[in-house]
Order: C-alpha cells, then sequence, then structure tokens
C-alpha cells in the first residue's frame, strides 16, 4: 500500500512537472512509433510545453531518456529501508533491480521501443551505457559494494551488462510472475559476484605492484622537480651576474 501512494505521488510529481511531462510523453511516443521518427515539435505538443521550454530541459531527446533513467533510478534508491538493509548484500542488489523493472512496467511498450532503437544505434546506445553504468554504480553503492578507482568502474559497466539481459529478458516476459525474469536475475547476480570475487582478488595481487609504480613515480616527479629548481636557480644566477 505505502508503494502504491508513493508511485501515487511519482506521478502526481511528474505530471505538474515539465520535465517529467516532457519524460512522459516521449516514453508514450515510443510506444507508438520508431524512436528515430520522434521528433521534438511531437514531444513538446503531447507535454503541452513550448520548444523553448523543451530547450531549457533538455538539449536533446536522448537527454530525455537519460532522464528517464535517472527517475527510475530514484525509485530504486528512495524505497529502501531499515529492513532491507539489514538483508544480506545479493538480496539487497536483487530488490532494488527489481524495484527498477516495477519503476519501469508503465512504459514496458515504449522501452521495447527504446531498446530496439539503441540496437539500431551504436553512438546512441554508448551515450545510454554512460546513464546506465552510473545508475548501477549507485545501486552498487546502495547495496554496500564499493565503487572507486578502476575496479569499482568495472562492477558497475559489468552489472550494466547484465541489466540490458535482465531487461530483454523481462520485455519478453509474459508471465504475471516474472519468472524467466527473476531466474535472469539470479543468474546474473550469481556471475557477477563470481566476477567480483576475481576481480578483488586480482586486486589484492596488483596492489604490492601499484604501490611500487607510484612510489617510483614519486621518486621521477622529485628528481624532475629538483632538476628544474636548479635549473631556474642557476638561471636567475647567470641573469643577476650580468646585472
Amino acid at each position: 500500500m505505502a508503494e502504491d501512494k508513493e508511485a501515487k505521488r511519482a506521478d502526481a510529481s511528474a505530471s505538474a512537472d515539465p520535465r517529467g511531462r516532457i519524460v512522459d510523453a516521449l516514453m508514450a511516443l515510443a510506444a507508438e512509433r520508431r524512436f528515430e521518427e520522434i521528433a521534438l515539435r511531437d514531444i513538446c505538443d503531447k507535454a503541452n510545453v513550448s520548444l523553448a521550454d523543451f530547450r531549457d530541459f533538455f538539449p536533446s531527446k536522448g537527454a530525455a531518456l537519460a532522464a528517464f533513467v535517472r527517475r527510475v533510478d530514484r525509485a530504486a534508491l528512495s524505497a529502501e529501508d531499515q529492513a532491507t538493509a539489514r538483508e544480506a548484500l545479493r538480496d539487497r542488489l536483487f530488490d532494488a533491480l527489481m524495484r527498477r523493472l516495477d519503476a519501469m512496467a508503465p512504459y514496458r511498450e515504449g522501452l521495447r521501443e527504446v531498446v530496439a532503437w539503441l540496437k539500431r544505434d551504436p553512438l546512441a546506445a554508448l551515450a545510454i551505457n554512460r546513464s546506465l553504468a552510473n545508475a548501477m554504480r549507485f545501486l552498487l553503492e546502495a547495496a554496500g559494494v564499493g565503487c572507486e578507482g578502476v575496479a569499482g568502474a568495472i562492477k558497475a559497466q559489468g552489472l550494466a551488462f547484465a541489466w540490458a539481459r535482465v531487461v530483454e529478458t523481462w520485455l519478453e516476459d509474459d508471465d504475471p510472475g516474472l519468472a524467466k525474469t527473476m531466474a535472469e536475475l539470479d543468474r546474473a547476480l550469481t556471475r557477477g559476484e563470481r566476477a567480483v570475487v576475481a576481480l578483488d582478488r586480482l586486486e589484492r595481487v596488483a596492489q604490492p605492484f601499484k604501490t611500487a609504480a607510484l612510489a617510483a613515480f614519486e621518486r621521477r616527479r622529485r628528481v624532475r622537480d629538483a632538476f628544474r629548481r636548479r635549473a631556474r636557480e642557476a638561471r636567475e644566477g647567470s641573469e643577476a651576474g650580468r646585472l
């Protein structure tokens, strides 16, 4: 019941907010036609905003799509409570990803076309992948998985790839209980756990070499700075002698 009230409040907020109306209009139009055929004017007409308003909020319809990704992120992240915080890491991540699917459910037909469009447009797919990888980074952090540095970026990108497979399964899953989707998500998290363990192990093995490399770099920097300082002092002394 609380989740239903939260969804209603989110819908009401989106309808009152021009940004939200633009995102809703884009997803509604995506359910009706090919994504490439959706003009900015079409979105503005459906959202009841001017083209100038659209430009104030978004530089492109791709940016509006990225805003949809952030909306889904908020739904997945804001529903976390103290009860779920006490769950095992894998369960917290599973629940957060399922909340993502719940938030996406009203836009399922539009998302079907968005996924097809991304397969047709590799450049657009790369742009959306950045938003999606960032979304996965936040979900991992919420679940208690550190995502700093190169290793963190690899974890987030790996989950983004896994999530793309889960979404494709979800789009074709007609079971109200989403049995196929949950099975695919479970497999994805199992593969992800193995990859994270291997990555953490590799990072621990590589840490001494990384530390040594950083120390060597720091030594070279100090030598270079000392050389430049002596050269500057010699040049300044020579100029003073000429005076």
